[in-house]
């Protein structure tokens, strides 16, 4: 018996040399993103070596991959698989803040401001979404834009019906349908509005700055992935910002990767109101328009049963702000906008 006893304990002794101390601090990282725009350079700085330079730098690794299932992505974020993805403001409200993971918006890279729309074949305005079935993300911010250009041209959500799709799919099921009605984002967008008799009846350049892109990490992730992501990111974005064969080349990775052709990505980019520069995303991030967008997109999450049955209000959820502000429950705080690593790219502390 006491053989047995000690025997088991050398065990139990050898599992935690293998484990490792229990305090040690995580160095390897895992950030996932999908097709859009304003998210293509992540594609780049992974393959160029960017991201590897500034996790280097921080003595940790960090892997970047594209999940081609955006919601999917961000499901994946949640569960635990990854520690940083690629979402919009809204999603990152609904799908993990609202499912109990603490996260941080670390990089406001853009907001929409035509990348997302809504197409159609054979009609011209939105009105004529009446009695329509309409393929969307549904519960995205694809069915977000749609609510307000119901809103604001005097139609309900009743008025026509709702066929969820995933963004994978969605340019071919539209395509294919000659009475196809999408809503959608670039690249699927630009793709799509191209066709025979589509027309472009509604996007995002109606609503500016409701739509941010983010990258989105756990609250409690070192600041050492922190710093490293935000380095990557802003190097990259010094990369668009210049003129010349290293600027073209990037154009022309990222638009290979999204299926565009460069002409079509710097369109696209047109329609994407990227900050570039992070002293402009930090004023973006401290803005006082930031708080009543989140405002408006809780209030349409919850009256879309976005946070869940029972759900007893909108202020379920605690929605913090560069300023120490909170909306919501302040004991419940589960999503954060920090300006704090930005600013240090902007005051070249990284």
């Amino acid at each position: 018996m006491k053989r047995v006893f000690a025997l088991v304990c050398l065990s139990l002794v050898f599992l935690a040399a293998l484990a490792g101390p229990a305090t040690a601090e995580k160095k390897d990282f895992s950030v996932c993103w999908s097709h859009y725009t304003g998210w293509e350079p992540w594609g780049y700085a992974q393959d160029e070596g960017i991201v590897k330079k500034w996790a280097d730098k921080y003595g940790i690794t960090i892997k970047v991959e594209r999940v081609n299932d955006y919601v999917e992505s961000i499901n994946l974020y949640t569960s635990g698989t990854y520690d940083a993805c690629t979402m919009t403001n809204m999603d990152a409200l609904t799908i993990p803040a609202v499912g109990g993971v603490d996260s941080t918006a670390l990089i406001v890279g853009d907001f929409s401001n035509g990348n997302d729309g809504i197409v159609m074949k054979n009609g011209s305005s939105v009105k004529d979404l009446k009695g329509k079935k309409v393929s969307l993300v549904e519960l995205s911010v694809s069915h977000y834009l749609l609510s307000r250009a119901l809103d604001m041209n005097g139609l309900k959500e009743k008025d026509l019906t709702l066929v969820n799709t995933s963004d994978a799919d969605i340019g071919s099921v539209f395509l294919a349908d000659p009475k196809g009605v999408a809503v959608t984002w670039n690249p699927i967008l630009m793709q799509v509005r191209n066709g025979k008799g589509v027309s472009l009846l509604f996007d995002s350049s109606k609503i500016p700055g409701e739509i941010i892109d983010l990258m989105v990490v756990k609250t409690d992730a070192p600041d050492s992935l922190k710093k490293a992501l935000v380095g990557a990111w802003y190097e990259t974005m010094g990369i668009l910002q210049s003129e010349g064969k290293k600027k073209n080349e990037a154009i022309e990775a990222m638009a290979s990767q999204s299926g565009a052709t460069p002409a079509e990505f710097k369109a696209q980019l047109k329609t994407t109101a990227m900050f570039y520069a992070p002293k402009q995303a930090v004023e973006f991030a401290q803005g006082e328009d930031l708080k009543k967008t989140m405002e408006y997109v809780r209030t349409f999450s919850f009256d879309h049963g976005l946070y869940g049955d029972g759900a007893p209000s909108k202020d379920l959820v605690g929605i913090g702000f560069p300023d120490g502000s909170v909306i919501g429950d302040k004991s419940n705080l589960k999503l954060r906008f920090d300006a704090s690593f930005m600013g240090m790219a902007a005051d070249g502390k990284l």
